[in-house]
C-alpha cells in the first residue's frame, strides 16, 4: 500500500543536503530546540558568491553538495563516534549472553544424561545432554524461543517510541533478562535436572521473561547506536581529499558502516559465547554454560549507566503511531474496490498520500492533524521499508536452520572430539573476518568503478545466497543417508554414539559460509534500511517490524518440524532453498523501482512534528 514515486529533483535532493530544522543535541544528552536563522541553501539566489557559485557553507565551515556534485561526486564515509564504540560494547555483552546461553538449547533438550553425569558433562567423546526429549522437542521449543524473542520488540518499541525513550526502555529490558536468565540456572542445577517435569516447567518460565527482555532490547539498541552519528553530522557535506579529490561524505554509507561494526561486534560476543558456553556444556555442566552468559550481560547496564549522560537521545514522543494509523486510514478512503487490482492501483496512486498532506487539506483537516506536510513523506517512506521487510521471512527461514537443524546434523558425522553445537560458529568467524573485507574494499571498491550497490540490490543478493546455503545443507544430507551406516535414521541413539556417517563434519563450513555472507547482504542492511526510512520519531517501531519478520519466519518454521527428522530433512532443506529462491526474483521484480529513488527517499528532510513537546534537557517537558 505504497503511493507512486517520491517528486523530488536533484535541486531538492541538493536543498536537502543543507542544514535543516532537526533535532541534534547541543551537548552529550541533550536535545536542541529548533532555529531558522542564519540557513542558507544551494538553489537560493540571495548565496551567490563572488566567484559565481552558490554558497553552500554553514557557521561552522561545513561545505555542502550542489545538485550536480550530488550525482556526479564520489560518496566516502565519515568519522564513527566514540559513544557509538560504547553502544557496540553493549550489544557485544548481550549477544555473548543470548547466544552463549542459547546455543545449548538443543543438547540440554533433545540429548539425555550421559552415563554417570549429573550435569549434563559428557567429556570429549560422549555427547552433552540432559532431559532427553528429542528433536522434535528441542526444535520446536528452540523455534518457540526464538519467534518469542523476535515478537516482543514491537512491544519493546512502542514503549519506547510512546512512554520510556530508547534508553529507559533498554535499562528496563536488560533488567528483565536478568530475572529470565537466573529462572535458566535454576533449571540446570543438578537436583532439578533430576526431575525432568520440573527442569523443563522452569526452562519454560524462564524463556518466556528472558524473551520479554530481549524484545525490549533489540528494536531500541539498534537505532540508537547510529543516532549517535546523525546528531552530529545529519546531513550529506564535501571532503576534500589528501589528493585533492572532492568526495561527499555521505551519512548513509556511514550509516552502513556503522551498522557494519554493529554486527561484527554482534558476532564477536556471539562467537565468543557460543564456543565458551559450548565446553562449559561438554567438560562441566549446563549449569555453568548458563552463568556464565549472565555474568557477562551485568556488563550492559554498568556500561548504560556510566554513559548515560555521554549518549544523544531522542525523547519519546507520545501518539506518533496512532496519528500514522489515522493518516493511513484517512488515505485509504474512497480507495476500496470490490476488484483486488483495483485496490492496489488505488492505493499506488501517486496521490495517495499527496491528497492527505495538511496543506492539501487546508481548513478540511482533521483536528488530530497537528504535523507538516515532510511527516507525511517521511511515514510514507516508513512504510516502504515496512514492505520491503514484508520478503524477509522466506530469507529467516534459511538462517533459522543454523541454530536447529544443522546443529543435529552435525551431531550424525565425524566429529572427531569437537562439540556438534561448535561447528554453527563457522558462521560469527566468517562474519568477523568478511565484514571488515566488505566494508573496508568490496563497497568501497564498486563506489570507485561507479557501481551504487544500494541496499535493495544487497538484499537479493542476500536471499540468493541464502538459498544456495540450503542447496548445500542439503547435498550433505543426502551423502550422510548415503553413507552412513544406519541409512536414513543417523540421528537414532545408537548411531549417534557408535556409527555416525563417514563425513567430516567440517564439510558444514560450505553453508555456514554462504549464511554468513548472506547475512551481511541481507541482515545487516535490514538494519540500516530500518533506521534511514522510518520517521525519526518512530525507528525503534519500524526497527521492530523489521525484526518481526523473523518471528514470522519461526512462525513458518513450524509448519517444517514435521519435515525436521530423519528420513524428511532432504526435503526440508530442498524446499527451504526454493522458497528463498522464489523470494529474492519476487523481491527485485516488487523494488527495482523503488530502487532507483534511493537517494530521493534519503533526500527528504525532517519533520517538524515531534509528538510532544521538547525541553532542552532532553526530556519531556
Amino acid at each position: 500500500m505504497t503511493s507512486g514515486p517520491i517528486g523530488l529533483d536533484l535541486a531538492e535532493v541538493s536543498k536537502a543536503n543543507a542544514p535543516q530544522l532537526i533535532d541534534v543535541p547541543a551537548a552529550p544528552g541533550t536535545i536542541n530546540e529548533k532555529n531558522e536563522k542564519s540557513l542558507s541553501f544551494p538553489g537560493d539566489d540571495s548565496s551567490l558568491s563572488a566567484s559565481g557559485r552558490k554558497d553552500s557553507i554553514d557557521a561552522d565551515g561545513k561545505e555542502y553538495p550542489t545538485a550536480e556534485e550530488v550525482d556526479t561526486l564520489r560518496r566516502v564515509c565519515g568519522t564513527v563516534p566514540w559513544a557509538s564504540y560504547t553502544i557496540g560494547f553493549i550489544e557485544l555483552c548481550e549477544r555473548f549472553s543470548y547466544y552463549g546461553t542459547t546455543v545449548v538449547f538443543v543438547n540440554f533438550i533433545q540429548n539425555p544424561l550421559p552415563p554417570g553425569s549429573t550435569t549434563g558433562e559428557s567429556g570429549t567423546h560422549g555427547q552433552s545432554g540432559a532431559l532427553g526429549l528429542g528433536q522434535r522437542a528441542s526444535t520446536g521449543l528452540t523455534t518457540f524461543n526464538s519467534m518469542w524473542a523476535y515478537c516482543m520488540p514491537l512491544l519493546g518499541a512502542y514503549m519506547a517510541d510512546q512512554y520510556w525513550g530508547r534508553y529507559k526502555t533498554i535499562q528496563i529490558s536488560i533488567a528483565t533478562a536478568i530475572v529470565g536468565h537466573i529462572i535458566l540456572i535454576v533449571a540446570t542445577i543438578p537436583s532439578v535436572i533430576a526431575h525432568p517435569n520440573g527442569s523443563i516447567a522452569a526452562f519454560s518460565v524462564g524463556l518466556i521473561i528472558f524473551g520479554l527482555g530481549v524484545g525490549g532490547f533489540k528494536p531500541n539498541v539498534s537505532p540508537l547506536i547510529a543516532e549517535q552519528y546523525e546528531a552530529r553530522h545529519p546531513k550529506q557535506y564535501i571532503k576534500v581529499q589528501k589528493s585533492g579529490e572532492r568526495t561527499i561524505v555521505d551519512p548513509t554509507m556511514t550509516v552502513s558502516r556503522i551498522y557494519m561494526y554493529f554486527y561484527l561486534m554482534i558476532n564477536v560476543g556471539a562467537l565468543a559465547g557460543q564456543i565458551g558456553m559450548v565446553y562449559a556444556e561438554k567438560y562441566v555442566g549446563f549449569w555453568l554454560s548458563f552463568v556464565l552468559p549472565t555474568v557477562m550481560f551485568l556488563c550492559c547496564p554498568t556500561v548504560m549507566f556510566l554513559m548515560r549522560n555521554k549518549y544523544a537521545r531522542r525523547p519519546p514522543t507520545g501518539s506518533v503511531l496512532a496519528k500514522a494509523l489515522k493518516l493511513w486510514r484517512l488515505a485509504v478512503k474512497g480507495r476500496w474496490s470490490i476488484n483486488p487490482v483495483k485496490t492496489v492501483q488505488n492505493m499506488r496512486a501517486d496521490d495517495f498520500w499527496e491528497n492527505v498532506k495538511p496543506s492539501r487539506l487546508g481548513s478540511n483537516k482533521p483536528d488530530w492533524m497537528t504535523f507538516d506536510d515532510t511527516w507525511v513523506d517521511e511515514v510514507r517512506r516508513g512504510l516502504k521499508a515496512c514492505t520491503v521487510f514484508l520478503w524477509y521471512p522466506l530469507w529467516w527461514l534459511c538462517y533459522n536452520q543454523m541454530t536447529n537443524n544443522l546443529v543435529s546434523q552435525a551431531a550424525t558425522m565425524e566429529l572427531n572430539g569437537v562439540p556438534n553445537d561448535l561447528i554453527n560458529n563457522i558462521d560469527p568467524i566468517a562474519l568477523v573476518i568478511f565484514i571488515p573485507i566488505t566494508d573496508l574494499f568490496l563497497y568501497p571498491g564498486l563506489e570507485r568503478m561507479g557501481i551504487r550497490f544500494t541496499p535493495l540490490k544487497r538484499i537479493a543478493c542476500g536471499f540468493f545466497l541464502g538459498s544456495f546455503s540450503m542447496v548445500a545443507a542439503a547435498v550433505i544430507q543426502y551423502y550422510i543417508y548415503k553413507l552412513g551406516a544406519c541409512g536414513n535414521h543417523p540421528s537414532s541413539e545408537e548411531c549417534l554414539s557408535v556409527n555416525p556417517a563417514p563425513i567430516n563434519v567440517w564439510v558444514q563450513t560450505v553453508p555456514f559460509l554462504f549464511i554468513a555472507f548472506s547475512e551481511i547482504f541481507a541482515s545487516i542492511t535490514g538494519l540500516e534500511y530500518a533506521f534511514t526510512k522510518a520517521p525519526k520519531n518512530m525507528r525503534s517501531l519500524v526497527t521492530a517490524v523489521f525484526l518481526f519478520m523473523s518471528a514470522i519466519a519461526y512462525a513458518i518454521g513450524q509448519a517444517f518440524v514435521s519435515l525436521s527428522a530423519d528420513p524428511l530433512l532432504i526435503w526440508n532443506y530442498t524446499t527451504i532453498a526454493v522458497l528463498a529462491a522464489i523470494g529474492g526474483v519476487g523481491f527485485w521484480l516488487s523494488f527495482r523501482g523503488l530502487d532507483k529513488q534511493e537517494d530521493k527517499l534519503n533526500a527528504i528532510p525532517e519533520s517538524s512534528f515531534k509528538g510532544r513537546k521538547v525541553s532542552h534537557g532532553g526530556m519531556n517537558a
